[in-house]
């Protein structure tokens, strides 16, 4: 392994159940796919530590040609031996054709003294796997500490180390479990959640977030590893923002709102808004608030938001069915690009998450525009808490408010316990996708 500033490599990895496989007969649990069949080495091709946007630069033809080109090295170094997948510890490191977004990985490996690795989620380095012996030589630079850890985020930030050392002697199998949703990671060696839901850096661009797909990779250095019951389960539906090491039942009693096609069981001037393949958008130009015909007391709503440049739009909390939902309802949760130079300055209660003139979010966790962001919100009594892309950036008590924009007694609405769910549109195109919620 070249000792790449941050060299860590995430693999997500779940073990719900044990792994019942023979050795030459991977049986992947239930839900999950076999990344290696135990036969050959179907489904992968080379390449190194290197940007895979460098890949995804080329043209279908180009990126086949190279691709092929790049197992006449995998050939050299990479074997299947009674269903394992072997690597002498040089050459490229096996990557999966196949791009990933949010997953939870499953995999096994035994390596040798001095032999060193890891795992790269979304073409991104690691989870690292150590010798974790003084003899190896390197508890100068954290080998000492256990595998495990995101060994390329940056010097004393999360999840850099592993919380203790759960590595097993040379000679017996280590079991990861890794799970990875939008930036974040957990990580799980031989049983014991050693990584809690931590922020993976871009090694190859601090100044952006990961990407939001890529390959797993397999990374080898130094001496022989070998690797089996490599299983992946891809998360289609965003599963929690918080750890989800069983993201199936963090969904559980979630209810869908939208339907993707029409606005049925809405209300308000749905006239302004429009379904966009799939997703709820306000009319570029128009807006006004939309709302849910159940009322809800309390809950939680999880959805996706992807904002134009300068997008303005907000969340109805507790909303009555008329007047201004930031006034009337509970509150207006605001959904806005604070990267606009016209939102420059505004009061600190009017930037994205915030409860609107009441309450501040944390700034700078917000995607680009034109990105998804994945968002979850619980109210319950006067409390609300929202997670943006895995960061908790508000949590307030609305019956607690202190430095309000206005005078508090404009925000009569505050302490209602109960009203609709919806969107409050203010002239931008924003798009909403994977709306759900669920009563508490």
């Amino acid at each position: 392994m070249r000792y790449l500033l941050p060299l860590a490599t995430l693999v997500l990895i779940s073990f719900s159940g044990a792994l019942i496989a023979h050795a030459d007969h991977p049986a992947p649990p239930k839900g999950f796919t076999a990344l290696f069949n135990g036969e050959n080495l179907e489904g992968w091709f080379g390449h190194g530590t290197k940007d895979p946007r460098t890949l995804w630069k080329m043209s279908p033809e180009e990126l086949k040609a190279h691709q092929q080109e790049t197992l006449k090295d995998i050939n050299k170094h990479w074997s299947v031996e009674k269903g394992e997948l072997v690597n002498d510890g040089k050459g490229l490191y096996l990557t999966t054709l196949k791009n990933y977004g949010d997953f939870e990985l499953l995999l096994e490996y035994k390596t040798v003294a001095k032999a060193d690795s890891g795992i790269y989620l979304r073409g991104v380095p690691q989870v690292q796997i150590w010798d974790t012996t003084e003899a190896g030589g390197k508890w100068k630079i954290g080998a000492g500490k256990g595998s495990g850890g995101l060994w390329n985020n940056s010097k004393g930030k999360p999840g850099k180390d592993p919380s203790k050392l759960m590595d097993k002697p040379f000679g017996e199998w280590n079991k990861f479990r890794v799970i990875m949703i939008g930036e974040r990671v957990s990580v799980y060696l031989n049983g014991e959640k050693v990584v809690d839901n931590v922020v993976m850096e871009n090694y190859f661009d601090r100044k952006i977030p990961i990407f939001e797909k890529g390959p797993i990779q397999l990374q080898t250095h130094g001496g022989e590893i070998r690797w089996r019951n490599v299983f992946i389960r891809e998360i289609n539906a965003k599963g929690a923002p918080g750890d989800a090491a069983a993201p199936n039942k963090a969904e559980e009693g979630f209810t869908s709102i939208f339907n993707g096609k029409d606005f049925t069981g809405w209300a308000g001037p749905i006239q302004n808004y429009q379904a966009v393949g799939g997703n709820l958008a306000c009319k570029p130009g128009k807006g006004g608030t939309i709302y849910t015909k159940e009322i809800y007391g309390d809950f939680v709503v999880r959805l996706d938001v992807k904002l134009p440049a300068g997008g303005n739009n907000g969340l109805a909390i507790r909303y009555p069915g008329k007047g201004d939902t930031a006034y009337a309802g509970m509150c207006e949760l605001q959904v806005l690009d604070n990267t606009s130079p016209k939102y420059a300055k505004l009061h600190p209660a009017q930037y994205h998450g915030s409860a609107y003139g009441m309450f501040a979010a944390k700034r700078g966790h917000l995607k680009k525009p034109g990105e998804w962001n994945t968002q979850e919100v619980t109210v319950k009594g006067s409390t609300i808490k929202v997670v943006l892309n895995g960061e908790t950036i508000l949590n307030c008590d609305l019956s607690k408010v202190e430095k309000p924009m206005y005078n508090i007694e404009k925000f009569k609405g505050r302490t209602r316990k109960e009203g609709h769910f919806g969107f409050a549109g203010h002239g931008a195109a924003v798009q909403f996708r994977n709306v759900r919620i669920k009563r508490l």
